[in-house]
């Protein structure tokens, strides 16, 4: 059960350190704009501008790293390490249970839509 919370508390470290809004304020110093041309469709992206900055916005590898702190920390400060890990695992699943219901509501609308248009 343990091992199973770590992995949940990982993914959902992970997932607050790459993509939630809460810690743009970290990514945004080592991001830039850049203008990318591509079959005559230009669009602007966010792009790297060190490898801290590739560290910050790759999900693989800010997965990794997220892993081996929370690994440590529950190997050495269990004291601390443990009420996060609980806390992080329960907002985990709870990411990856939302994620369903959202692609089951959204494909409920799809089908539904694509009925009405069938009548």
């Amino acid at each position: 059960m343990t091992y199973f919370m770590i992995i949940l508390a990982s993914y959902r470290l992970t997932h607050l350190i790459v993509f939630d809004k809460i810690t743009e304020f970290i990514r945004k110093p080592f991001m830039k704009k850049e203008t990318v041309t591509t079959n005559g469709h230009t669009e602007v992206k966010k792009v790297p501008t060190s490898k801290f900055g590739y560290l910050l916005n790759c999900y693989w590898c800010a997965g990794v790293w997220s892993a081996i702190f929370i690994a440590l920390a529950y190997l050495f400060v269990p004291t601390v390490a443990k009420p996060l890990i609980f806390i992080f695992s329960i907002a985990g699943a709870q990411a990856i249970l939302e994620t369903f219901v959202g692609v089951g509501t959204k494909l409920i609308d799809f089908l539904s839509e694509a009925k009405k248009r069938m009548e």
